[in-house]
């Protein structure tokens, strides 16, 4: 197989070797690295005890910075290019100047971008560019933390692979696992879904893996270090040796860049030093609000302000969310709700009635804060700060994205003040309190 077993029980320490039978020829030239930067590597690596070119803060520097400005400059199928611009895109952003390049390279690439850069466009292109779609074998698969996340994937790799007539399946927990295996046994080019699922699906035998030759991990940072590990573990290892590795993530913590380096080889580097990941067109302010049980007023006398827009309200717990979504609703405000406790049909409903604008004000936990785009948002309240530091840029990135105009709002009580400090600190940024004008800004 190419992969060695894992050592010890604990599945911490991860031990593959990576032996690549067939490497994946080059379609473009690829620049490599010059005896100067090894050595500056080298030197970086003997300082302390992480991983080569990565500072002890989990920061890692670019090793690549070829640049193309233009889709029509990257030698990508007619077809393909059809789909781009018929999505909307005129322009790449900066990470798909960059990325897209290596990853049709063959390249095995880890690409940190903040929130609403245009991600998951990245992977998708080149994927679309890679796949052979005579073969009706899956030969790419991407995993994801949510489902919610996986079925937007899914749409946008079919609409930018329409004219391609690309197949992708969106395999995930909550739907029906006959309806899964069915669509799997009759071939589809790419498959995005959820750890558990793809694991189970691999497992008995309906997802082939011998045809894939590519592995896309997104929002990489939350699939690694929050119960995912060994169940990525276990999808890997099924994968053929010479898979080419993608990883993706508006966050790159230390341990995550740690564990990639066990089933990565070489890869090319695109990241955003931490103090660059601050969200450019989106004001954040806070409101004093003193005490937990005065958020629900200061709630309740901005939703006038939320409802000229469509709203996210970021709660902690999904207790919070249903406490929070009753009193509103008993209080006559109209607010909808998603969590993971919810049935799959009902989160779909929500999310669908949130996207075309019948749902204006929607209430959710963290399970909303990776990569879920819509388009109309431009107001944020975190009605409580999250408990990661690193699921801030996720949850406010959902206003702003691609560059539009959003506000966050950040409820912060007594007890919270040192983790707002914490926050600004590590973002570099400032949270100024809320002005009194705040309609005229969104």
């Amino acid at each position: 197989m190419g992969f060695s077993e894992r050592c010890g029980d604990s599945g911490e320490k991860w031990t593959f070797s990576l032996v690549r039978k067939n490497p994946i020829q080059h379609v473009c030239k690829v620049p490599t690295l010059n005896r100067e930067n090894m050595d500056d590597n080298r030197q970086e690596q003997q300082s302390h005890d992480g991983p080569a070119g990565m500072a002890p803060d989990g920061v890692i520097e670019s090793n690549w910075s070829e640049a193309v400005e233009n889709f029509d400059d990257m030698g990508l199928r007619e077809e393909l290019l059809r789909g781009i611009y018929a999505y909307g895109f005129e322009k790449p952003s900066a990470i798909q100047q960059r990325a897209i390049t290596p990853c049709i390279a063959g390249r095995d690439v880890i690409a940190q971008a903040q929130s609403g850069t245009g991600k998951t466009a990245t992977f998708s292109i080149a994927i679309l560019q890679l796949i052979d779609t005579s073969l009706n074998e899956c030969q790419a698969l991407i995993l994801a933390p949510t489902r919610e996340l996986a079925s937007q994937i899914q749409k946008v790799v079919i609409s930018l692979g329409d004219f391609l007539k690309a197949q992708c399946h969106a395999c995930i927990g909550g739907t029906n696992v006959r309806d899964d295996m069915r669509r799997l046994e009759q071939g589809c080019h790419i498959v995005v879904g959820t750890p558990g699922r793809v694991h189970d699906m691999i497992s008995r035998n309906v997802l082939r893996t011998s045809n894939i030759k590519l592995f896309v991990l997104d929002e990489a940072d939350e699939m690694l270090s929050r119960g995912f590990k060994d169940q990525i573990q276990d999808v890997f290892r099924k994968l053929p040796s010479d898979v080419q590795v993608i990883l993706l993530s508006a966050t790159m913590p230390a341990d995550v860049l740690e564990v990639s380096q066990h089933f990565m080889r070489d890869p090319v580097k695109i990241l955003v030093k931490k103090e660059e990941l601050t969200l450019e067109g989106i004001k954040q302010f806070y409101v004093d609000v003193k005490f937990e049980d005065w958020k629900l007023g200061t709630l309740c006398d901005l939703y006038d302000t939320l409802s000229i827009t469509q709203a996210v309200i970021f709660c902690n717990t999904r207790r919070k969310v249903d406490q929070l979504t009753e009193e509103m609703t008993e209080k006559t405000f109209t607010v909808s709700a998603m969590h993971g406790d919810m049935e799959q049909r009902d989160r779909d409903l929500i999310m669908k009635q949130f996207r075309t604008g019948s749902s204006r004000v929607l209430i959710t936990t963290d399970l909303l804060a990776r990569g879920i785009d819509v388009q109309q948002v431009s107001l944020v309240i975190n009605y409580d700060l999250p408990t990661l530091r690193e699921n801030y840029i996720h949850r406010i990135g959902r206003g702003g994205r691609f560059g539009r105009k959003g506000v966050a709002i950040n409820f912060v009580t007594e007890q919270d003040k040192r983790v707002l400090a914490d926050i600004e600190k590590h973002y570099n940024t400032s949270i100024e309190e809320m002005p009194a004008n705040l309609a005229d800004m969104i």
